[in-house]
């Protein structure tokens, strides 16, 4: 018993930290999986299992950028838009080529977060010599751009290969038996619902630990760096630039991720369900789960997540009661006092453990 305990002490604090994480997720997992063979979870619930998983999987990508990179970023459902679309439109282009379920939704997810990372790249390149209100305006402006050219665009497919008009489908000029698959406003219908809460715990994981890994490596304490002071960093020859970029474009394609799993979970892939509000949501989450702390932002995206639709029933004050319990977890989580008492708290539990264990 004695080397147990000597080897989890061993174990450094980051490492015990995400641990605890990571097999809280699996717990939680377990949990819901049990609750659903037994019956005993409501089908409301049951609906939002993969939407906890694609909020969290944005949550945790948007704290890459302003949380660890300290880069305030407004257009972050751009990127999820980008993904959620070339998803949706390479399963359904390839949904009668390839059957394998789990190796088309695999390439759709690979796809989606290689054109979102690259997007990033594109988009960092340009405005990420930008800074605080600047960088959040540019940001902001690029995911609704993002939107709007994905509302007016039409794609079909015939015998010919692809075709692309930003008018209408009769544009198209499809032969007779062309599909069309993106329909402007009314976006991408008959995705393959491929998404499951399984798929969505994997993914949530392997975003956790991608985040993490970075943030942990040397290029992460450089990004770390630049947050804290960027001129500091730069004036020993660490190129900032470089290192802004690649939190950005991980952070991009980790979104892409998110909009795949969202895109396959859904009848009808919508762009104007990507707009301003989308990003803000996602900021919220970051913000109330706290700056840099990744499971408090997976925690954050779950709770008000599932509050609203469990306030539906209220009409009238639903939003009303939302909005408390944002300024409550707010002062919960910035308070000062607040701060100091979960400090002590936190202190005076672990006394106890302590005298448990030598008691033991």
């Amino acid at each position: 018993m004695k080397t147990k305990r000597l080897n989890f002490k061993m174990i450094n604090k980051s490492t015990r930290y995400n641990m605890i994480t990571i097999g809280g997720l699996i717990i939680a997992y377990i949990i819901c999986m049990s609750m659903i063979r037994a019956g005993s979870m409501s089908n409301l619930l049951q609906n939002l299992l993969v939407a906890f998983c694609y909020y969290s999987i944005m949550a945790v990508s948007l704290n890459l950028t302003v949380g660890i990179l300290g880069q305030l970023s407004l257009g972050h459902a751009g990127f999820m838009c980008i993904g959620a679309f070339v998803g949706a439109f390479f399963s359904k282009l390839m949904v009668n080529t390839i059957d394998n379920v789990f190796l088309r939704f695999t390439l759709a997810v690979l796809i989606g977060a290689a054109i979102a990372g690259l997007f990033g790249i594109i988009i960092g390149v340009v405005v990420l010599r930008l800074r605080g209100d600047y960088l959040a305006i540019v940001t902001l402006a690029f995911g609704e751009i993002i939107k709007n050219v994905l509302n007016i665009l039409y794609i079909g497919k015939d015998s010919r290969g692809l075709h692309f008009s930003v008018t209408d489908t009769a544009s198209l000029n499809l032969e007779e038996g062309g599909i069309v698959i993106v329909k402007g406003a009314q976006g991408i219908s008959g995705t393959p619902r491929d998404a499951t809460f399984t798929i969505g715990v994997i993914l949530l994981i392997i975003t956790y630990l991608v985040v993490v890994n970075l943030k942990n490596s040397r290029s992460g304490r450089a990004v770390m760096a630049i947050r804290d002071n960027s001129i500091a960093t730069e004036s020993v020859g660490i190129n900032i630039t470089k290192y802004k970029i690649l939190a950005f474009s991980i952070s991009a394609a980790l979104a892409g991720v998110a909009g795949v799993l969202y895109s396959h979970n859904i009848a009808t892939v919508q762009s104007s369900k990507f707009g301003y509000n989308t990003s803000i949501l996602i900021l919220v989450f970051v913000v109330l789960g706290g700056m840099g702390n990744l499971r408090g932002s997976i925690i954050a995206a779950i709770v008000l997540t599932v509050l609203p639709e469990y306030l539906r029933e209220l009409r009238d004050y639903r939003m009303l009661i939302y909005a408390i319990v944002l300024i409550v977890m707010m002062i919960f989580n910035w308070s000062p006092a607040c701060i100091a008492w979960r400090k002590k708290f936190k202190a005076i539990l672990g006394d106890k453990f302590k005298k448990a264990e030598k008691e033991a």
